[in-house]
């Protein structure tokens, strides 16, 4: 039984790898001008919640286009913040882009979808004073909440930013009155993050995906974004 979970983790690692590499190559090349997804798909409803995308790290907006794609067929008017790059900089400093950009756009009620990272930076916006009445939550797809151990290995500053003992991280982690209005969705699996994104006071829902980046285009994934928005869409929260 052992062997064959194991089988099983080490091919998700590898279609994970395969997934990324995929959509990097594929985001680089074959670019879509974001203003396309402001205004609801032709036919789709109307009066959806505008949300804002904010990438993991290494990861450009177009990474997430599955779940662009899928919410702007929705009817929701899908935003992002291209001043983010690669999402490389400390969580501060993309959230305060992040910000400038709600700002700009006089953006308000909120719903911010976010990968790895940028669940973190998503939560930093929500502590901010400028942007916090904007938001009205998150739903972050395998973010590392409570770090990674495997960040204490790495030199990199980008990187061991998600050690468990990093500052900002344990700032994030220590505000639970944000978390009602958190969920966190994420899998049975993850290579990157062994210990869960489990949030204390949050909507979690785990589900039966493997791999830290092929969930993100997952059907049951995508499911559960449009079921965290409905639920805050009839919570007063």
């Amino acid at each position: 039984m052992e062997r064959v979970d194991l089988f099983k983790r080490g091919r998700a690692w590898m279609l994970d790898y395969a997934y990324v590499g995929f959509w990097q190559v594929h985001g680089f090349l074959f670019r879509v001008d974001p203003a396309q997804y402001l205004t609801p798909a032709p036919g789709a409803p109307g009066g959806k919640a505008p949300v804002l995308l904010i990438p993991g790290i290494y990861e450009t907006w177009q990474f997430m286009r599955p779940v662009a794609d899928h919410l702007h067929r929705a009817g929701h008017p899908v935003h992002v913040v291209q001043k983010l790059g690669y999402n490389r900089g400390t969580v501060e400093a993309m959230a305060q882009l992040a910000a400038g950009y709600l700002e700009e756009q006089d953006l308000t009620d909120v719903v911010i979808v976010a990968h790895s990272k940028g669940g973190l930076v998503g939560k930093f916006l929500m502590t901010m004073s400028s942007t916090a009445q904007r938001i009205n939550r998150l739903v972050a797809v395998n973010t590392p909440f409570s770090g990674s151990v495997y960040a204490n290995f790495f030199f990199l500053p980008s990187i061991r930013a998600f050690s468990p003992h990093d500052r900002t991280l344990r700032m994030l982690l220590a505000n639970l009155d944000l978390n009602t209005r958190i969920t966190s969705i994420y899998g049975r699996f993850d290579p990157h993050i062994p210990g869960g994104s489990f949030v204390e006071g949050a909507r979690n829902v785990q589900l039966e995906t493997m791999g830290h980046f092929r969930p993100i285009a997952d059907s049951r994934v995508l499911q559960e974004i449009d079921r965290a928005i409905e639920a805050g869409d009839t919570d007063p929260a």
